[in-house]
């Protein structure tokens, strides 16, 4: 019997402005032991079938039609029933974990929670069976890291959190929205590692909803592709993927960002290695169209960050050099914990150095103060890692974009800024009617838009992009590179890329810096890097990034996987 299936499911949502019907007609089925990929468009109605399976839409949500998960129907379902199926029956881990984690509560807490919630467990085994799952996510340190508050976690630490409190009593059914989203390409590989076998193990039946197109080669037995609400195409994933037959199928495909490496085995060097940088010299490293004889718009020299004292110190960042020039994008990568984050924070003024020097438009950061600092910040845009952290869900989106205008352009007419606006949603390419809308009515994808739009209405000299493309689907993820570059082109600006997506980064930046555990591993111009790395922590890197192949994929997961057997015999 399938896990789940759904028959003619239709949901439809209550606004202001009428009844929308956002899923219409979807029938689809997981086997126990089988990963369904639903995958589309940013609101083509992915996470609503996702949630409807779950017995979790909105109260403004009507579902029509059925869905059954393991011989519950959960469509007009009463709540008690329900919450007997969810964190036992049916898990979910969510798109976005800042909002699915209680940020008042440790993470070992929480998931020693779920665990007794749908056990009869004592509290100390609750708590070391929270700490095991901690560590099966790839978490450093779990016991120390269970006594941590979310947002003492980076992006990708809380992902695995979420993930671990999933999994937490083997569920049936586990719904995926976007999980590894917020993952760097190692840990993504590991997780999909994790779950296949948890499915494998268990008979476990995945419902994955992604816009990675890697990950469902990697991961997915079977895809159904979704178009405003209905599914355009579904079958196995070689023929989905690779003898696709709707038109909108290929065009997503095409959208995909590929990640060229070298051909001589799995991360290997091929050919001859070009001269790269030594470590932290950012003097040595080629900028491209003669940029060395200008100011760098940003540069941090020697830069060290250590977070508390003594035995419980952390040293997030240990005498980093980054440079970024006008007109220059400069990518950040590296795995979750690295220190890019902390770093782009450094050059934002947001973290304070322990040690070295941060100089910004040509004046020190450090020591500006007052009228002065406000001034340098008002030449900075910034889009954050979390749209819904970033967003305040009390504004509309009009609000939450003018909200830079309305601190640096104090004098600003109300119809001046209304047209800037309408620039900046035409800029990323998202309809005005939009801008009365609050960011909860978005989706995830949408609201990443609008943090664009946000940090580009001041028409910044530096952007700082803290993994601006992670919660977009390719399609929009290749129109909103493509606004950056024409906006680059247009007004110059520099840009810190932080991203775990090395295709991105190959696709946009003109330099790459590879961060591990607060130093600079390697750094040099994208193609000497990603093409040729001189370390085996890039290599690591390019050999966990997922190609949307599933014959190519298998290659290179077993490719992987011996390597590693490898390295640990």
């Amino acid at each position: 019997m399938s896990i789940l299936t759904t028959t003619d499911l239709g949901v439809a949502f209550s606004t202001e402005s009428g009844t929308v019907d956002a899923v219409r007609g979807v029938s689809l089925h997981v086997e126990p032991g089988e990963t369904l990929a639903l995958v589309g468009e940013s609101g083509s109605g992915k996470s609503t079938v996702a949630l409807a399976a779950m017995g979790l839409l909105s109260g403004n949500a009507t579902a029509r039609g059925s869905a059954v998960v393991d011989g519950h129907e959960v469509v007009g379902a009463p709540e008690t029933a329900l919450r007997r199926l969810r964190g036992s029956t049916v898990s979910m881990v969510f798109q976005e974990p800042a909002t699915a984690l209680d940020p008042l509560t440790r993470v070992g807490a929480q998931i020693a929670e779920v665990i007794r919630n749908h056990g009869d467990v004592s509290a100390s085994d609750a708590a070391a069976r929270a700490v095991d799952l901690l560590a099966r996510v790839g978490i450093p340190s779990p016991a120390q890291r269970a006594k941590a508050f979310p947002f003492q976690l980076s992006g990708g630490q809380r992902q695995r959190v979420v993930i671990a409190r999933a999994i937490a009593n083997s569920p049936k059914l586990l719904i995926a929205d976007e999980p590894t989203t917020a993952l760097d390409v190692t840990v993504q590989a590991e997780i999909l590692e994790l779950l296949r076998r948890l499915a494998a193990d268990t008979g476990t039946g995945v419902l994955l909803v992604t816009h990675n197109m890697g990950v469902v080669a990697d991961f997915a037995d079977r895809v159904a592709v979704m178009l405003q609400g209905e599914i355009v195409e579904t079958g196995g994933v070689e023929d989905v993927l690779l003898r696709p037959q709707h038109d909108y199928t290929k065009r997503l495909l095409a959208a995909v960002p590929q990640l060229a490496v070298a051909p001589a085995g799995v991360g290997a060097t091929a050919g001859p290695v070009p001269p790269v940088a030594s470590v932290g010299s950012v003097a040595s490293v080629d900028v491209p169209d003669g940029r060395h004889g200008a100011a760098p718009v940003v540069d941090l020299r020697d830069v060290s960050v250590t977070f508390g004292r003594g035995a419980r110190a952390v040293h997030a960042l240990q005498g980093i050099d980054i440079a970024v020039h006008a007109g220059e994008t400069v990518g950040l990568v590296g795995e979750s914990g690295s220190g890019k984050s902390t770093a782009a924070r450094v050059a934002l003024g947001l973290v304070k150095p322990t040690s070295g020097s941060v100089h910004l438009f040509g004046s020190d950061l450090r020591t500006a103060r007052g009228r002065d600092r406000r001034a340098l910040r008002s030449g900075i845009g910034v889009v954050l890692q979390d749209p819904v952290a970033s967003l305040d869900a009390r504004m509309s989106v009009a609000e939450c974009i003018a909200e830079p205008l309305a601190v640096h352009r104090r004098g600003m007419s109300s119809a001046d800024r209304r047209k800037r606006i309408d620039e900046v949603l035409d800029a990323v390419r998202l309809p005005r009617t939009l801008a009365s809308r609050a960011p909860r009515e978005l989706s995830g994808g949408q609201r990443q838009r609008v943090s664009l739009a946000r940090a580009l209405v001041l028409s910044p000299r530096l952007l700082v992009a803290d993994e601006p493309t992670s919660a977009l689907d390719v399609s929009v993820q290749e129109t909103v590179l493509e606004v950056l570059r024409e906006l680059q082109d247009d007004l110059g600006f520099a840009c810190l890329f932080v991203s775990h997506d090395l295709a991105v980064v190959q696709q946009f930046a003109e330099r790459v810096v590879v961060m591990r555990q607060g130093v600079i591993e390697e750094q040099g111009t994208t193609d000497t890097t990603l093409l040729h790395p001189t370390t085996d922590y890039t290599r690591r890197l390019l050999a966990a990034v997922p190609v949307p192949d599933p014959v190519l994929q298998r290659q290179r997961r077993a490719e992987r996987l011996a390597t590693l057997a490898a390295v640990d015999a």
